[in-house]
């Protein structure tokens, strides 16, 4: 059986950890852990990789994760540290001789065209990104043989999409589940959410908000990432958790058989 491999590019909120000119106790530690680039994760089937957002630090996520190729991204929404690092899949359009395809709604679509507006000109500039917009919406899409199914949550007022892949589901950016979206996660052995601080938050799933959300869908695994500061320090806050549950970081690695 063949296996899926999801790493953490990052797991940080939208400042990442740690925070330009802040000198708490979570942006001076020395964990490796405590540091946090903004969210992404990237999915490998054999040797095909998909990356899920592009934010501001994705240059510096695929030279880490040493990814030499890549078949897709898939956008999750329109926020800027989601979508800021779409220019640098220019290097794979040179290596790999063709448009990067791209898998967004019509408000990422519109976001990335404003955006990045350069890279849609009727007569561009040599040397720009070069992509193809594959148009998504709240149902089933396959790209290549890997089928994605998309979870509508809400960032406030904002839809956002997680995305299910197999027996893996991956949402940031939630406050709010529909039962309708919450039913497509049933049977989600491994699952990733946002957990943004302890304190409630408008638009994000707090700590105790994302464990009660883990434990009524019943995952075998979960993680929590877009992480702030205000979360408090990696290790302290894993002493806190449920047995299932893991407060991910940079680079970790999830093995699972592909179904």
């Amino acid at each position: 059986m063949s296996k899926m491999k999801i790493t953490l590019l990052g797991t940080g909120t939208s400042q990442g950890v740690p925070v330009i000119a802040c000198g708490c106790v979570v942006c001076s530690s020395e964990n490796p852990k405590d540091k946090r680039l903004r969210c992404s994760v990237l999915l490998t089937f054999d040797d095909k990789n998909y990356v899920i957002d592009t934010g501001p630090d994705f240059r510096q996520q695929m030279l880490r994760a040493e990814v030499q190729s890549l078949e897709a991204v898939i956008y999750t929404h329109e926020h800027k540290d989601h979508i800021a690092g779409m220019d640098d899949v220019r290097a794979f359009n040179f290596k790999q001789k063709r448009d990067m395809e791209v898998y967004c709604n019509a408000e990422v679509e519109t976001a990335l065209k404003r955006e990045f507006y350069y890279v849609f000109n009727d007569n561009p500039y040599p040397g720009i990104p070069k992509v193809n917009i594959n148009p998504i919406a709240n149902k089933a899409f396959q790209i290549d043989d890997v089928l994605f199914t998309p979870i509508q949550v809400m960032h406030y007022k904002m839809p956002v999409f997680g995305f299910r892949i197999g027996d893996f589901t991956y949402i940031t950016d939630a406050k709010t589940v529909a039962p309708e979206e919450r039913e497509k996660l049933k049977g989600t052995k491994v699952l990733i959410v946002n957990a943004l601080r302890k304190e409630e938050h408008i638009s994000h799933f707090n700590l105790e908000q994302a464990l009660t959300f883990i434990e009524e869908i019943g995952p075998e695994k979960a993680y929590l990432t877009h992480i702030s500061h205000l979360m408090g320090k990696h290790d302290e806050v894993e002493k806190l958790l449920p047995a299932n549950v893991r407060i991910a970081n940079d680079g970790m690695e999830i093995i699972l058989d592909r179904t």
